[in-house]
């Protein structure tokens, strides 16, 4: 579903999905799995994911901020993404986890923000591919 992207000051993922929802639900597993480890997490509560953009790169960077907003503001770990609704302008979707417990669900890295920096989102023959930079 995804791989991580070496850089010097940052990290990235690249991604793919069989369809654009699916892009967007594994870049966000992509990113929690970055920022903690989830194997002790469980799906026990549903939080809403809203975000809305300019294009299909913005929206993509708004979607990972407001899962990253769970994660860091909610103090929130999910580990299952569904993306109900995806416009050219609006992603609409869930996401299942617990609150986050620093004993069960320890840091990885810290996740300051998602960038545009090398932002890449296309088509390909399989599907949708995206690599994504994080700042940490």
């Amino acid at each position: 579903m995804f791989e991580i992207l070496e850089h010097t000051a940052d990290i990235g993922f690249r991604v793919w999905g069989k369809s654009q929802q699916a892009l967007f639900e594994n870049a966000a597993l992509a990113l929690e799995s970055l920022a903690v480890e989830l194997d002790d997490v469980q799906p026990a509560f549903l939080y809403a994911l809203v975000a809305s953009g300019e294009d299909e790169e913005s929206l993509l960077v708004n979607w990972l901020s407001e899962v990253l907003f769970h994660l860091d503001g909610r103090q929130v770990v999910m580990r299952q993404f569904q993306v109900d609704q995806l416009t050219s302008r609006e992603v609409i979707g869930r996401g299942w986890g617990e609150p986050r417990d620093p004993v069960r669900h320890p840091s990885k890295l810290v996740v300051k923000g998602v960038t545009y920096h090398q932002l890449k989102m296309a088509r390909t023959p399989e599907g949708w591919c995206a690599e994504v930079y994080l700042d940490i």
